[in-house]
């Protein structure tokens, strides 16, 4: 019988007296008392009942639905027939409810890695209220487990997983707090409380550098805050190197502790002021005495053991002034000798020895200024003398001019000055006179003179040229150009500049 046939087959009313089951039973029962067999009957049909209520969803379960047994119309009846009186959940809606299952089981598995990994951080400990209400959601889906009601048993169990969720959210709120509430704690020297507080901060980001700082804190506390009060006590007493000692101990057990590090810098003070005073007391001794270079260094020395600054360095000054004054006046008379001598490069180094003494001094500051000018207007006389060839050029006929009557201008010269512009002076009138030059070709070469005139092609020319250094080049097609230089004046004007191209370019073709 197929499917489709046991689909068509009407469920049975057991309250109909034509019943087809029972058409070809010939026993005729008795109004008040039913026959045995009919009891049997019943019974049968209740046990069929029994198994498809208990042993079918258990078959549905192990087999993927919709895979049944192929029965006989008879016994399909029969189950249908009992089916219909238990209300019986089809094999699509089995199907459904196994998913629905999943769904809750996918939940709640999830849920319990939230709680294992809370568990881990000690979560009774900072969140038990939230902890224990998303827990209190994973029982109460546990009941519509059992009760076989999937859908709000995962909607319950969804509750507490984003509960648990919420509380590893959490995480870095609960930290911050917590390391505040044990720096307080540290403060208050509440050892215990503190130590507990970072520990747990330990538990939930054991790589918290603050964490793991104030955890070593809160282990040395004790021992701190006993070496701390000796130490007071110690300088009360006047004892500053035995309390030094206990502070510094302090540093060692807690390097984080600021009171002690400020402590060891007032009581440090406190015990170089006598070894302050000693040195200082020595120094001037030694200034007394007429050894300044000495009483410096023991000033200095002074300085460096960081109080009273202030006071050392006056003396520094005070002394080193002395010493300045002295050297100072030494520079003075070499500076002296060396403008009379009119050596000015020289007075300009004895200068900046003096203002590296006191670079505030106005006599060095004005007089280095003066002979830098007067050290450099001698090195331009002396370029322009020993080069008055260049003069033909108008740029440097121009500047040696103008250096010539600043010279002019200083009043008592001496006698170097008033030389150099005397020789200078001829040299500039005789760079003004013309002097004839002669040039010869070879009527085929095209004939310049760099930054003077083009004189073309030409056998035989001359010009009228001051004295100076001249440049003439040729240029010739087919031939190599050619340069002459030749000087003008100063005894050195040549009778004839020749200028011609004479070597052929000999091209690569012909090789």
């Amino acid at each position: 019988m197929s499917d489709n046939d046991v689909d068509k087959i009407d469920a049975v009313n057991f309250d109909h007296n034509d019943n087809s089951v029972f058409l070809n039973q010939a026993v005729t029962q008795s109004a008040e008392k039913p026959a045995p067999w009919i009891w049997l009957g019943l019974g049968g049909l209740l046990l069929l009942a029994l198994l498809v209520i208990f042993v079918l969803p258990s078959i549905v379960t192990e087999y993927e639905l919709p895979l049944e047994r192929r029965v006989d119309l008879v016994d399909t009846f029969v189950v249908e027939t009992v089916a219909t009186a238990a209300n019986a959940i089809s094999p699509f809606e089995e199907a459904q409810r196994a998913l629905q299952r999943k769904d809750a089981q996918d939940v709640l598995a999830e849920l319990l890695v939230y709680q294992t990994e809370l568990d881990a951080l000690d979560v009774a400990v900072w969140g038990q209220q939230d902890y224990e209400a998303s827990l209190e959601q994973a029982s109460i889906g546990d009941a519509y487990y059992r009760e076989q009601d999937f859908v709000l048993a995962r909607e319950s169990y969804e509750n507490g997983r984003e509960g648990l969720s919420s509380l590893i959210d959490s995480i870095p709120s609960v930290l911050e707090l917590l390391l505040s509430e044990a720096k307080l704690l540290l403060i208050g020297l509440d050892s215990a409380q503190a130590l507990t507080k970072y520990t747990l901060a330990l538990l939930l980001d054991p790589g918290n550098e603050v964490a793991q700082i104030g955890e070593q804190r809160a282990l040395t506390l004790d021992d701190v805050s006993a070496l701390l009060k000796e130490a007071d006590d110690l300088v009360e007493d006047g004892e500053l190197q035995q309390a030094l000692a206990n502070y510094r101990e302090v540093l060692n057990l807690d390097g984080y502790n600021e009171d002690a590090a400020e402590k060891i810098a007032v009581v440090s003070v406190r015990i170089t002021e006598n070894e302050f005073a000693q040195i200082m007391s020595s120094g001037y001794v030694l200034l007394q005495a007429g050894e300044p270079e000495q009483a410096v260094a023991a000033f200095q020395r002074a300085s460096r053991l960081g109080i009273k600054q202030n006071e050392a360095q006056a003396a520094i000054n005070q002394t080193e002034n002395e010493i300045a004054n002295t050297e100072i006046n030494r520079l003075s008379g070499l500076i002296t000798t060396a403008e009379h001598n009119e050596q000015w490069q020289e007075a300009v180094d004895e200068y900046d020895n003096v203002l590296a003494i006191d670079s505030n001094l106005l006599f060095a500051i004005d007089g280095r200024d003066y002979a830098d000018k007067r050290a450099r207007l001698d090195r331009l006389l002396i370029e322009a003398i020993d080069n008055p060839e260049r003069f033909s050029e108008d740029e440097v006929f121009e500047e040696t001019r103008i250096s010539y009557f600043i010279g002019r201008d200083i009043e008592n010269p001496g006698p170097r000055l008033t030389e150099q512009l005397d020789e200078l002076e001829a040299f500039l009138e005789y760079s003004l006179v013309p002097i004839e030059v002669s040039f010869r070709s070879d009527s085929l070469t095209e004939v310049t003179l760099l930054r003077i005139k083009d004189l073309g092609i030409f056998v035989q020319t001359s010009l009228s040229l001051k004295p100076g250094r001249y440049v003439a080049v040729g240029k010739r097609s087919g031939y190599r150009e050619i340069r002459e230089e030749f000087t003008v004046g100063f005894g050195l004007t040549p009778e004839t500049v020749i200028v011609q191209c004479d070597e052929p370019i000999v091209s690569s073709s012909r090789r």
